[in-house]
């Protein structure tokens, strides 16, 4: 994916552009932080922590995604652009594709089966992800 195909998601609406608010940014990483942070603790079920660190990296992503100049609704869009915002490798936004499946199925059918390794996954893709984004706003 290339910053063309940025645009090209402008063009059928699945972004826009939007002027960068650092202000937005650092609430955006502050929240992704706090949110990862508490979803490394063990003594919380694996559900919580699963649903910290997805919302963690959805917030991590989204920071990427303004830096650029753009916005989504899309949750996946947001993850699906990894590779142009955050210079990130299908070994990172897969696994969160997979968690935004695993979301999908918890909030609209009820049903959430998460494992160890798949937590653990979730949990390194979003410790990268926060490492590259933070690093892209020095």
């Amino acid at each position: 994916m290339s910053s063309n195909n940025l645009d090209n998601l402008v063009k059928t609406g699945q972004l826009k552009h939007e002027p960068t608010n650092q202000k937005e940014i650092s609430g955006l990483l502050q929240s992704g932080t706090a949110r990862l942070t508490d979803a490394k603790k063990d003594n919380l079920s694996e559900e919580s922590r699963f649903d910290l660190a997805y919302n963690a990296a959805h917030s991590i992503a989204l920071a990427a995604l303004r830096l650029k100049g753009y916005r989504s609704s899309n949750r996946f869009i947001v993850f699906q652009t990894l590779p142009i915002t955050a210079n990130l490798g299908p070994e990172v936004w897969r696994i969160l594709a997979k968690c935004h499946d695993k979301r999908n199925l918890a909030e609209y059918e009820g049903f959430l089966e998460i494992d160890d390794r798949l937590l653990e996954e979730l949990l390194s893709a979003t410790q990268t992800l926060l490492n590259k984004v933070l690093h892209l706003v020095k």
